[in-house]
Formats: structure tokens, C-alpha cells, sequence
């Protein structure tokens, strides 16, 4: 049986040497993946399957990320994808420092929530030094700080029929028909309550900067770094993701890859 339990980072590195021809220099590399019926797509869908399988059943038993010691924080946090978000709303926040930022708990929840950022800072903070793997195949470590998000989710007393947790976001990525697309992105309620799962407004001991997702940042330690989504204003706890985007789950799925994401 252990001989199945592999993660998709290992999945990924040993077959490396089967796709030789695919150099890891950018997201557009993994263009074949929106192709609903490639061999190679399908084949990684079946390791990732697996692997959210095989953690699922140990959900109960919360297996946290590795976390370093700060001494091994050799190199600034790497921005990636959307590092400068230009919608009217963020433009606005930004413009004042995030002061009128508000951080809001809805949907499946008995109690709807607001938060300012001033709030989320009060409230107990939790610090981890934890490694970033990006899908790119690059990896950095840091410090992250800020405030759980399942005792957010405690709060709002989320409802039985509640599966899962979609995060919304300040930045657009590409267009539609009809404009940018909002970028969003989604975990389960066993990723929403993991231990090491935060609310991030600190990054090495300094306020969050912009690039990296200011004020506030989604931490899945467990996950690569496409579910740990930035700029986030909204989390909504839904029982299906039909209505968002293509229905997959997030922005990234809904271009083709996995939604589980983790590592």
C-alpha cells in the first residue's frame, strides 16, 4: 500500500524524465493540460486522484507541512502571476493603505461575518516557516503570519451542507467574452481547517507586500502554490462550484489543471 501513497511532487520529478522535452520555465509549459483528452493530462488526473484519495482517508489525523528554521530563509519570496492587481476596487484600497479593507465570511454559514484588517490582525496570530512549491518548478522558503482561517470559520458556525470553500479574490487573469476573468479559487473544509491553513498578512517579519498578495493571502501549506490564492477579499462556503467561473473549482482549473493541487 505505501507504495501508492506517493505525492504529486514526487509523481512530477519521476516523470520528468518521460517528458524531457518540457523545460519548467512557466506556466504555458502546461498548455496540453486544458486539453481535455491528452493521454499525458488524463494520466496525471489519475496520480492526483490518488493522491487526494490517500490523504482524504487520513484527514483525521491533520499531517501538517515540514516547516524550517528561519536561518534557512536565504531569498525573498518570489511574486508570481497577478503581483500588482488593477481593478477599481483594489486601486482604491491600496490608495489608502488597506484601511478600509474588509474581509467578509459568507454563504453555507449561520452567521455571516466582517472583518477589517485591523480585526484580523488582533486576533491570535499564528507563524510558520513553510516552502512554497510552485507548479513552475521552482521552490522558496518563508515565514508566513496571520490568523487561522478555521477559527474564522468556527465563528461563522459553518452549515452541515457546506463541501467547500471558494476563495475570492481582487485580481483578474486573462479575458472572456465578457471581460477579465475574477480570479478565484477553492479547497475542502478538511484544507479550510487545517491546522496550518492562515489568513497571511505577514511575510518574513514585515507587512505582506503587494506583490505578494497584500493585505491578505490564503496559506494551504499542504497544496501547491495555484490554490494558495492572493488578494483575497471573500471566502464562501458552497456545496458545489457550478456557479464560479467553469464550474472547476478555480481560475487554473477551469484552464485545465487539477483541482486537488496538493503535495
Amino acid at each position: 500500500m505505501n507504495k501508492l501513497l506517493f505525492s504529486r511532487r514526487s509523481f512530477l520529478t519521476a516523470s520528468a524524465a518521460g517528458v524531457s522535452s518540457l523545460v519548467l520555465a512557466g506556466c504555458d509549459q502546461f498548455d496540453f493540460l486544458g486539453q481535455r483528452d491528452n493521454q499525458v493530462r488524463d494520466f496525471l488526473e489519475r496520480a492526483n486522484s490518488l493522491t487526494y484519495q490517500a490523504q482524504r482517508l487520513l484527514g483525521s489525523q491533520q499531517p501538517l507541512s515540514r516547516t524550517f528554521d528561519e536561518s534557512e530563509i536565504r531569498q525573498p519570496q518570489r511574486p508570481n502571476g497577478s503581483t500588482d492587481p488593477m481593478t477599481d476596487d483594489y486601486l482604491a484600497l491600496k490608495a489608502n493603505d488597506f484601511v478600509d479593507y474588509k474581509f467578509r465570511v459568507t454563504g453555507l454559514v449561520e452567521n455571516e461575518l466582517t472583518f477589517s484588517l485591523a480585526e484580523l490582525r488582533n486576533m491570535p496570530a499564528q507563524s510558520q516557516v513553510t516552502r512554497h512549491d510552485c507548479v513552475e518548478g521552482w521552490s522558496v522558503i518563508a515565514k508566513w503570519t496571520g490568523t487561522r482561517l478555521g477559527a474564522i470559520l468556527d465563528q461563522a458556525k459553518v452549515k452541515p451542507s457546506a463541501r467547500f470553500v471558494v476563495y475570492h479574490c481582487f485580481d483578474t487573469e486573462g479575458q472572456s467574452l465578457s471581460g477579465p476573468e475574477a480570479y478565484y479559487e477553492s479547497s475542502d473544509l478538511i484544507d479550510a481547517y487545517h491546522p496550518q491553513t492562515i489568513l497571511a498578512y505577514g511575510l518574513n517579519n514585515a507587512v505582506l507586500p503587494v506583490a505578494n498578495g497584500a493585505p491578505m493571502r490564503v496559506r494551504i501549506e499542504r497544496a501547491l502554490g495555484y490554490k494558495q490564492p492572493k488578494y483575497v477579499h471573500t471566502v464562501e462556503l458552497v456545496d458545489s462550484f457550478a456557479k464560479f467561473g467553469q464550474g472547476q473549482g478555480g481560475y487554473w482549473e477551469d484552464h485545465g489543471y487539477d483541482w486537488y493541487g496538493g503535495i
